[in-house]
């Protein structure tokens, strides 16, 4: 496979591996200052991750072995892109766009239009902003390939040069002013003057609060494994590490344990608080409400998935049948609603009792 390939492959990997990381949080911060989730202002965000992670792999990937590095040299000739031009002009004529010197100095154009982009549509930030990230990350880049990666290597093992330099700052320069085409009302990200008015709370965000207690759920199951497994091996421990059950069982009941203490100090999970939802009223005393609330819902689901043999099935009917009563229940209250008898309310209704009715979201 070309390595160009490989290395796009590479960067939208580690781009969807963060973004998964970063996905309740920024469900959460989103509720929080725009009132809501949009789609699409996430999708410009994964772009923005995949873009990062992209820097890094086209700059400084691949590594080479120690063995075979070749140091390269230095070109602090801030005049070295004029003698270029003059060069392709010289050699291809009107035809001059095509030579291969032309097209590296694109590309380090292009590579940072992206910054100045994402910089003013999601952060808000101008030219001057983007002059000076991009002449400090395009310095960064290029003082990390002079350094050998920061002493890594014995030399550098990439050209450290000043066009470079030039030239991403003038991509990230672009990207912002190409930023101004987007409408006003779709850039920055700040916190809107109705972000704490209640919403309706539809099917689509009791879904959201769903995936968000799975995707968590899932990571902190993966993360006590990976560290029991370390501190196993760490200790010498070798049959325990090659066998897993301890690492698997302690990682199944970790999440059990964090969302139960959640659900019955709080009285939603962490999956409701990212999307600012709670269970509220109903017959019976809080406690057991909030304990039929884990349950009946993310918690029954964590129970049976660490049971061995069918029950992972089981498991799965669990999920699939919680899902489809979000649809069939009154207020998207779902199984768990159905349960405790309580209702599934905006939990910015309870900090503000006396608030406005619930409006259409403003999130974008």
């Amino acid at each position: 496979m070309d390595e160009q390939i490989i290395l796009g492959v590479l960067a939208i990997t580690l781009g969807v591996v963060v973004g998964v990381l970063l996905f309740v949080p920024f469900v959460a911060l989103s509720y929080r200052r725009r009132g809501g989730f949009g789609v699409g202002r996430f999708v410009v965000w994964g772009a923005a991750l995949v873009y990062v992670m992209a820097i890094w792999t086209y700059t400084l990937l691949p590594l080479p072995h120690p063995d075979t590095i070749a140091c390269a040299g230095v070109n602090i000739d801030v005049t070295a892109i004029a003698a270029d031009l003059r060069g392709a002009i010289v050699r291809r004529g009107s035809g001059f766009a095509t030579d291969p010197a032309v097209l590296q100095l694109l590309l380090n154009v292009l590579l940072f239009v992206p910054l100045g982009f994402f910089l003013r549509v999601l952060g808000g930030r101008g030219v001057v902003t983007a002059l000076v990230v991009g002449v400090g990350l395009s310095g960064f880049v290029e003082v990390t390939q002079l350094t050998g990666v920061w002493g890594l290597y014995p030399c550098a093992y990439r050209v450290f040069d000043v066009d470079d330099l030039l030239t991403n700052t003038l991509g990230a320069v672009l990207g912002s002013l190409l930023a101004l085409a987007v409408p006003r009302r779709y850039r920055g990200s700040p916190r809107l003057p109705d972000a704490d008015r209640p919403q309706p709370v539809t099917r689509g965000r009791r879904l959201l609060g769903m995936l968000c207690d799975g995707l968590a759920s899932w990571v902190l199951t993966l993360t006590v494994v990976v560290a029991v497994q370390l501190v196993l091996y760490l200790l010498g421990a070798d049959a325990a590490v090659r066998d897993g059950s301890a690492a698997n069982l302690i990682g199944s009941a970790v999440p059990i344990v964090v969302w139960l203490v959640a659900t019955l100090a709080t009285g939603g999970t962490i999956g409701d608080h990212a999307v600012q939802v709670r269970f509220t009223g109903g017959p019976l005393p809080v406690g057991l409400a909030r304990f039929l609330r884990f349950v009946t819902g993310i918690g029954g689901y964590l129970v049976l998935n660490a049971l061995p043999g069918a029950w992972t099935f089981v498991a799965s009917v669990f999920a699939v049948v919680s899902i489809v009563l979000v649809f069939t229940t009154d207020t998207r209250r779902g199984l768990p609603g159905l349960a405790s008898g309580q209702r599934l309310t905006d939990a910015r209704e309870l900090q503000e009792p006396d608030a406005a009715p619930p409006g259409p979201s403003h999130a974008r």
